[in-house]
């Protein structure tokens, strides 16, 4: 039966023939899903269906797997998958299904980027916190959603664990949603839960969940981290952190710090390690006090652990989560975030090295503009090595040709190397190109200087 309902009307009146169906997956409706293998379930698909996957940790391996396969057996064509980034093998983005499948990334992986840069999958520039309005508003019209979730508890509830995020209006919009039933997802308190007489299919697995420990933190990330740490974090903050070796480097230097909130889109293994030394209590915040809010999680088994049936952490809609005024709400907000290079006046790119796309916009304006109007002084901050591998220098006269801007420098505030910390906020473009050198590496400041003033027609100066 077709999602939306079946109804009849006879002498003006509507007759419900099955049930009234509503899009909100909470309710307990009177049916069942069908139980199959993943293979079966996927046969649902057909040419020319927009497909949704559940992103990050979250990922529905086994399914992914059997649409490939489903792709290239019958022969199907203008496949659309979209997602936010999603882990592991992307079987369908190898050059022998082009035609089948066309992927559409709101957020670009490691394992999309070749695809997305040779021209064979897409990308859209888009804020974490506007993907749901996609689906809400039928820009997007998914056919069917392929998601990973707990099994159903005594009421008949699954959880869709640590990846909320743009999942929660996927399902309400999907027409055909096919649950991947795995005893390793964690269930969590919030958005994420859908009641199992929501899904169509089911699919039982018992697979690991993609994995990402801690990184390796680098003496110029750890340079970074405690400068952020020592100057920018205050006790009592509510914090923000994106993805990468910063921000873990950030939350590795806070050891010291007292009743620390999260208010983040995303977190990792740095918050667990946070929470066991007693920094981290959420007891400032105005926005749910007392727990930690998020919508997706990526790290290790132990973070997965840490998030399973616990009731201090709500994983909630990105949409909500990621709203800049209701982040503004909360005390001291300090909004951590990586970015590849600034220019300097202050634009920022995040995405793209020149023109080769790397990552995508995601939630950093969300939470840097969320802290700028925070009323009692948050504070937005960007940090980067002041250098490439290579030795280039990752503050410049001009951005790369083809780079895309994520943050306009009119957004910008603090910005932070490993040789200092300053504050944009307020400076005109001369100011900005001084305080910009001064935190460059020092064999880049003299040229730095001289484009400066190339740009500028006037030296920089404070």
């Amino acid at each position: 039966m077709h999602r939306n309902g079946v109804f009849r009307k006879f002498k003006n009146e509507i007759i419900r023939k099955y049930y009234s169906y509503a899009a909100e997956p909470f309710h307990p409706l009177p049916r069942a899903p069908i139980t199959s293998s993943a293979e079966d379930a996927v046969k649902v698909v057909k040419s020319g269906d927009n497909i949704f996957v559940h992103s990050a940790a979250a990922t529905p391996s086994k399914l992914l797997a059997a649409l490939a396969n489903h792709g290239k057996q019958n022969r199907l064509e203008r496949v659309t998958v979209c997602h936010i980034h999603i882990e592991g093998a992307m079987e369908y983005l190898k050059p022998e299904y082009s035609g089948i499948f066309r992927d559409n990334s709101f957020f670009i992986g490691a394992n999309a980027r070749e695809a997305v840069n040779t021209g064979r999958a897409d990308f859209v520039p888009i804020f974490l916190s506007e993907i749901p309005l996609l689906f809400h508003r039928k820009i997007i019209q998914l056919d069917v959603a392929l998601i990973n979730v707990s099994p159903p508890d005594q009421h008949g509830f699954c959880s869709f664990g640590p990846s909320v995020d743009v999942t929660r209006s996927a399902v309400k919009n999907a027409k055909y949603i096919i649950g991947q039933i795995n005893p390793k997802i964690p269930r969590t308190f919030g958005d994420g839960t859908i009641h199992v007489s929501h899904l169509d299919c089911i699919v039982n697995v018992d697979e690991e969940l993609p994995q990402r420990p801690p990184a390796k933190i680098n003496p110029i990330e750890n340079a970074i981290g405690r400068l952020i740490a020592d100057n920018l974090v205050d006790n009592g903050a509510t914090l923000q952190m994106g993805i990468g070796n910063i921000p873990d480097a950030v939350l590795s230097s806070l050891k010291s710090h007292t009743d620390l909130g999260i208010h983040s889109e995303m977190f990792s293994d740095g918050v667990v390690d946070l929470v066991e030394a007693g920094c981290i209590t959420n007891s400032q915040k105005k926005i749910l006090p007392g727990k930690i809010v998020g919508s997706f999680c990526l790290g290790s088994r132990r973070l997965y652990d840490f998030l399973d049936n616990n009731p201090f952490i709500v994983m909630g809609d990105v949409q909500w989560v990621n709203s800049s005024s209701l982040i503004a709400q909360n005390p001291k907000v300090t909004a951590i975030n990586s970015c590849i290079e600034i220019d300097l006046t202050g634009q920022v790119v995040s995405d793209s090295i020149g023109t080769r796309m790397f990552s995508g916009v995601g939630g950093q304006v969300d939470f840097l503009r969320g802290a700028a109007i925070c009323p009692d002084g948050g504070k937005p901050i960007l940090a980067l090595p002041s250098s490439t591998k290579k030795g280039e220098s990752k503050i410049v006269p001009f951005l790369k040709q083809g780079a895309g801007i994520v943050t306009t420098r009119a957004h910008v505030h603090y910005v932070v190397t490993e040789y200092g910390y300053t504050n944009l906020f307020g400076k005109n473009l001369r100011q900005r190109a001084f305080e910009l050198i001064r935190i460059a590496h020092p064999d880049h400041r003299e040229e730095l200087e001289k484009a400066a003033f190339e740009r500028l027609n006037c030296m920089p100066s404070p």
